[in-house]
């Protein structure tokens, strides 16, 4: 009987959930188009537009379904206390607890759905979409296409005048340093990353500073090996957003191993765990409301009380981690404070019912 009941619940709340996502997303969409319309230029024009918001969507999917699931749940639970099903429930002698272990199980199948948009579907369709709406910009002018980037590499540091999606980097500057002291400089017409990970630096010219004078080594093409590969100059060179869990963790360590500022990183990777976590929470949350004044109100009541919530958390969510990063506050602080504040709230609520 038990699993019967949990499963209608979790069709329930399900059900709600994606209803509610699907009109969140919609909207959200729809403001991402009017938004990027404004910025066409090139061939990046209304069709790639539209493929850019599509590509964005799974990515804004995870960011809105804690609300979502706060939301879906309070409609679909209102919904079963207002048929007093939940009542029968009760009376057939389930206790709050096992009421509570029954939605928290749904929401623990939001939470692997969560993760998994968040880690492998969202954010590459994310660099995607970001890169190809790039390519379109500046297709016809070849000196905008790409980004300049610095980078560390232990003791060397690398400026890259341009680089593409390829890893095709064009002139190359390498500084070399001993301590504190320049040990020599070098410049690479033409440069790249190979498929093995390799730097391949063509016409190179080095400077080799010396104490008895200056050296200059000139090779037509040079093999050489950098921690920095592919990948994590991938990183390096896309927003945190575009950014796996695991991505996030290796440019994070490459960042704490080279003395470089890693809190940008690891505020957007703690704030993306305790998003993935709020979603198991809010089911419950929406539990313990329906128990309550919203047993016998409307739809329209459930609605405002989810949005007002859901509008508080992001708020405070979004605020708490953009200040972390300007006051360098503790990432793991700020993050899961709002999380926090939800998970007391649920258990307060939960102990007061009879």
């Amino acid at each position: 009987m038990t699993g019967i009941l949990s499963q209608y619940m979790m069709r329930t709340i399900l059900s709600s959930t994606a209803l509610v996502l699907i009109v969140l997303l919609g909207l959200a969409g729809l403001f991402e188009f009017i938004a990027e319309l404004d910025d066409t230029r090139g061939d990046y024009q209304t069709a790639q537009v539209v493929l850019y918001t599509l590509l964005r969507l799974p990515n804004l999917a995870f960011e809105m379904l804690p609300v979502a699931a706060l939301i879906g749940s309070l409609l679909g639970l209102g919904a079963l206390a207002g048929n007093s099903e939940i009542i029968v429930m009760r009376s057939a002698g389930l206790s709050v607890r096992e009421l509570s272990g029954m939605v928290a199980f749904s929401g623990g199948v939001l939470l692997l759905l969560t993760g998994l948009l968040g880690e492998f579907i969202g954010p590459p369709l994310d660099f995607f979409a970001r890169n190809m709406r790039m390519e379109y910009r500046y297709q016809q002018d070849d000196d905008r296409l790409g980004d300049e980037a610095w980078v560390k590499d232990g003791s060397t540091y690398l400026h890259l005048q341009k680089v593409s999606p390829e890893f095709e980097f064009g002139s190359l500057y390498l500084y070399k340093f001993d301590g504190d002291q320049l040990e020599s400089i070098s410049v690479a017409e033409n440069s790249g990353i190979d498929e093995n990970d390799n730097w391949i630096l063509e016409n190179l010219r080095e400077t080799h500073f010396r104490q008895n004078g200056v050296q200059v080594v000139a090779t037509s093409r040079s093999v050489e090996s950098f921690e920095v590969n592919s990948d994590l100059l991938g990183s390096s060179l896309a927003k945190p957003l575009s950014l796996s869990a695991r991505e996030l963790l290796g440019y994070i360590d490459y960042l704490k191993r080279n003395e470089l500022d890693a809190s940008k990183y690891e505020t957007e990777f703690w704030f993306r765990v305790a998003r993935t976590a709020t979603v198991l929470i809010m089911p419950v949350l929406a539990l313990a409301f329906v128990f309550g004044s919203l047993r016998s109100g409307g739809a329209g009541g459930r609605l405002m009380i989810g949005v007002v919530i859901g509008l508080a958390y992001y708020l405070a969510s979004e605020t708490l981690a953009n200040s972390g990063q300007v006051f360098n506050l503790n990432a793991v602080m700020v993050t899961w404070l709002p999380t926090a504040a939800l998970a007391g709230v649920t258990l307060f609520a939960l102990s007061r019912i009879r």
